[in-house]
């Protein structure tokens, strides 16, 4: 919470619930007992801002806080004019549905505006990945609470510097790895860290494709959006729709299959399964030593994010990390291997998008033997944060000022084991890494790797 908001609002309850307050026309003014209670009491609301408004934003990231009364999403920003407006009433909609009642939203084209509005406690970032780390330490530094959407960063030395943001700042942040609050991904891990298969030996990690093509063809620029800014930090290309988001609908954009954007479904969904391989295996706030890649690349089109790749990666404690596109064969989720059975989890049919890549259908947790499942964990096993709902997860953590279940440094560990591996991709070559110093051994062309030049003036502050 903004503390000089907070500040204010329990002293003028504290000198005002229970006495009458005298208007602007001098009669008394009395404050209803039950606005002062629980979860409607000023001081537990939380004002809420959401920078980009596209797919994931409005099918997962403002529902799933909006539900909560006390959540109020009181702004909104977008670089596209027609979504802006959209969200606005969307939000307006959302609240009058549920609650009977809205508050007034107030629309930006600068995320910077909305940073700097004491009245916002919290920001959501659901904007294209190349902008996910730049506005994240932004938000920090001006005081504000973090939802933001996977994957972390655009590149590893990104996604350091917003680590080192969130904990020298001490806000709370939430990365939307929600996989983490989902029952079985959870059991799964839990089953793995207690030895329920033996000593584990090998993960495969299964992650779906993304497809070639696009429309490489310039086109006009539309009047209502501002892709100069969208552009950001990375170089400056001609516009065409293929490029950025459909100019109506929400339909999956195709800046995910650029990589001028982000690194494709390594980092998409990587930071969804892999984050929970480092659940299961004890690693969330280390990483690999070694990384193998190869991965196919379209030359032709718009779209130039890998295609079929298969990697491994190898970590201190010996376990063996395949990474692959999934098939029907090898269908979407996780396989842990052990000496003693294996456990494969997936999603189900859970979509976090009506438009996202379609997931394995059959049971979400399977075990070799049905035994590893059903044995309850004893009292002295380890026991995993339970969290059955994400957004939700957050929002108590701001209000208790406590560590979410997906904190900075995990969320950046996990999605540097996706960078790493499309590095590994294009060199084609085995890598030897220090998860400690975060670089490469005696290897100068990859640590090159771990960052890109920033166009200017869109480039990270590294002086603060």
């Amino acid at each position: 919470m903004s503390l000089s908001r907070r500040s204010f609002l329990k002293t003028s309850i504290a000198a005002g619930a229970g006495l009458a307050a005298a208007s602007s026309f001098g009669a008394p003014m009395f404050i209803p007992s039950e606005t002062l209670k629980g979860e409607h009491a000023p001081s537990n609301r939380i004002n809420i801002g959401v920078i980009g408004t596209g797919r994931i934003a409005r099918d997962h990231d403002m529902p799933g806080v909006m539900k909560y009364e006390y959540a109020h999403i009181i702004a909104v920003c977008d670089l596209d004019a027609h979504r802006l407006e959209d969200a606005k009433k969307y939000v307006i909609n959302f609240r009058k549905e549920r609650f009977g009642k809205a508050d007034e939203v107030k629309t930006y084209e600068h995320y910077e505006e909305l940073l700097a509005n004491p009245e916002i406690d919290a920001v959501i970032i659901c904007t294209p990945d190349h902008w996910h780390a730049k506005i994240a330490i932004e938000a920090v530094r001006a005081g504000k609470d973090v939802y933001l959407e996977k994957p972390t960063s655009l590149t590893i030395a990104e996604g350091r510097l917003m680590s080192n943001a969130v904990n020298s700042t001490g806000r709370i942040f939430q990365l939307g790895t929600q996989q983490r609050s989902t029952e079985q991904f959870r059991i799964a891990s839990e089953l793995v860290r207690n030895g329920r298969i033996g000593t584990l030996k090998e993960i495969e990690v299964r992650l779906p494709g993304d497809p070639a093509g696009g429309n490489p063809t310039p086109m006009p620029v539309p009047q209502w959006f501002n892709y100069e800014k969208w552009l950001g930090s990375t170089p400056y290309v001609p516009y065409t729709e293929d490029l950025v988001h459909p100019q109506k609908g929400y339909d999956r954009p195709g800046w995910l299959r650029c990589e001028q954007f982000g690194a494709g479904m390594i980092t998409g969904w990587g930071n969804h399964h892999f984050d929970i391989a480092h659940w299961a295996m004890g690693t969330e706030y280390s990483g690999p030593v070694e990384i193998f890649g190869q991965a196919e690349f379209a030359h032709d089109g718009l779209w130039d994010v890998h295609g079929e790749y298969h990697t491994e990666m190898k970590y201190a404690n010996g376990v063996i990390v395949k990474g692959m596109t999934d098939s029907a064969e090898k269908p979407n989720g996780l396989l842990f291997t052990g000496t003693d059975g294996w456990i494969f989890v997936s999603r189900g049919d859970y979509q976090a998008s009506a438009n996202d890549p379609a997931t394995h259908a059959g049971s979400p947790l399977q075990a070799s033997d049905p035994r590893i499942l059903k044995t309850p964990l004893k009292e002295t096993d380890i026991h995993l944060t339970v969290s059955d709902d994400h957004h939700g997860n957050w929002l108590e953590a701001i209000r208790t000022r406590t560590q979410p279940i997906s904190p900075a440094e995990v969320g950046h560990r996990s999605c540097s084991a996706c960078l790493l591996q499309h590095i590994a991709m294009k060199l084609g070559r085995r890598l030897y890494w220090d998860p400690v110093l975060e670089h490469f051994k005696n290897d100068d062309q990859a640590n090159a790797m771990l960052s890109r030049s920033e166009r200017f003036p869109y480039q990270i502050e590294r002086s603060l």
